[in-house]
């Protein structure tokens, strides 16, 4: 295919075209006027230009009108299916039909958030869009900013505050923090009082490695330490490990319930203070109006508040 000069466009006003078709259809710069709703004297400028552009007359005076000339007639079946199809491209959106479209999202979570969403996320996408894919882009707070800014996801779900000006972040849910050990390994019974909660061994979930958290600056405050005998950046870990050591974890709220079903877990609220965190979805400004973006968006913003 020849390539395309852009130098050759400058010169082009689509409005011009415009005039050309409604000329060829209502041929008088009177009716073309009304049409536009424009003056005489910008459609007869117009069409002036039209003829230097492409150096015919393009429309005669004639008894019943202006009749257009062969190469008016050549022009307007050119451009009448190539207007339609910019009119097609620059006014209407393309839809995303969930029920039949054929599409695959990257959504960017951590592991604790996929075991909490993903089940019920393809199951509902089971019901509701059967050819919609997801692919799961492993992430962290610290990671969800480049990750979104080089658009390697189409949504992240994360927790904490930080975006960027190409992004956009929304707060979904606030939720607590909930301690949680294996019943065979610790025989307690809630409420969990801080002097148990020192006395065992604890799990501990850092993306970054560090053995402490904002639970340990709590303790601190109470003039109390915890022997931290596990680090791991995988929550997935946890369940098993609480079942054969008697240890505590201090986890996300999201997970307990599904955890004590399914691991024999039980769970207490943590005996000090403790900040909550904020479930968001995070997007690239680049992607707000996309329709499928959007539908993924208000489906998992169903999910993260379902109780």
């Amino acid at each position: 295919m020849k390539g395309i000069n852009e130098n050759d466009f400058a010169r082009i006003d689509l409005n011009l075209l415009v005039v050309l078709m409604v000329m060829y259809e209502v041929r008088s710069v009177t009716q073309a006027a009304n049409r536009l709703y424009l003056g005489q004297p910008a459609v007869s400028a117009a069409l002036k230009r039209l003829r230097e552009m492409f150096d015919d007359p393009l429309f005669v005076r004639a008894s019943n009108g202006m009749t257009p000339t062969p190469r008016a007639e050549q022009l307007v079946q050119q451009f009448a299916p190539l207007m339609q199809d910019l009119h097609r491209v620059i006014f209407t959106q393309q839809p995303f039909n969930a029920a039949e479209d054929n599409y695959s999202f990257r959504i960017g979570m951590s592991d604790w958030l996929e075991h909490w969403l993903m089940p019920d996320l393809l199951a509902e996408l089971a019901r509701v869009a059967p050819n919609v894919d997801v692919k799961v882009i492993a992430t962290d707070p610290w990671k969800a900013i480049p990750l979104m800014e080089q658009q390697q996801a189409d949504v992240v779900i994360t927790v904490g505050n930080e975006t960027s000006r190409d992004l956009t972040r929304e707060k979904i849910l606030r939720a607590g923090f909930s301690t949680v050990w294996h019943r065979d390994q610790i025989q307690l019974d809630a409420p969990l009082t801080l002097q148990q909660f020192v006395s065992y061994e604890h799990a501990l979930v850092s993306y970054r490695g560090v053995s402490e958290s904002a639970l340990d600056r709590q303790l601190q405050q109470h003039g109390m330490a915890r022997r931290v005998r596990y680090v791991t950046p995988h929550f997935s870990a946890l369940p098993m490990l609480l079942k054969r050591l008697p240890l505590f974890a201090t986890v996300p709220q999201g997970l307990v319930p599904s955890w004590c079903t399914l691991y024999a877990l039980s769970a207490a609220p943590v005996p000090v203070s403790m900040p909550d965190y904020e479930v968001s979805l995070l997007w690239h400004n680049a992607r707000s109006e996309d329709a499928a973006n959007r539908w993924l968006r208000d489906l998992l913003r169903g999910l993260i508040r379902s109780p």
